[in-house]
C-alpha cells in the first residue's frame, strides 16, 4: 500500500470493518470452505443480510465463491489481507518500540519497598 489507497484496498477495509463480515472470514478460516447455510446458521439474521455480506467479501476478494449443486461454497481468500498487515506493520512497530520504552523506565525506577 502506498498511503493513497487503490479502489481494490478501500474495499478490503470497509470489508473489514462490519463485525459480521470479520466473523464470517474467522468461521472460514477456523473451519474451512462452508455453504452459505452452515454459514447462516451461525447468525441472527436473515440468509439475504447475508448474503449481501457475502457479496461484499467476494467483491473485496476475501471469500471465493463455487456451486456445488445447488450450494453455494464460500473459501477464505487470505491474499489481500496481505495487503493489510503490510498497511499495519509500521503501527506495530511504533506500539513495540513504545512499549519498549515503557518497560526500560519501570525497569530504572525504584522498587516500592515489597518483596
Amino acid at each position: 500500500m502506498n498511503g493513497t489507497g487503490t479502489a481494490a484496498e478501500d474495499r478490503v477495509f470497509a470489508a473489514l470493518a462490519n463485525a459480521t463480515r470479520r466473523e464470517v472470514l474467522r468461521l472460514l478460516r477456523e473451519r474451512g470452505p462452508q455453504p452459505v447455510q452452515a454459514l447462516a446458521d451461525h447468525f441472527d439474521m436473515r440468509r439475504p443480510s447475508l448474503s449481501e455480506h457475502l457479496r461484499v467479501l467476494r467483491e473485496a476478494g476475501l471469500v471465493s465463491e463455487r456451486r456445488s449443486g445447488r450450494q453455494r461454497v464460500y473459501r477464505l481468500e487470505a491474499a489481500p489481507l496481505a495487503d493489510v498487515q503490510d498497511w499495519l506493520h509500521p503501527y506495530e512497530r511504533f506500539w513495540r518500540e513504545r512499549l519498549k520504552g515503557l518497560g526500560d523506565l519501570l525497569d530504572r525506577m525504584p522498587d516500592d519497598g515489597q518483596s
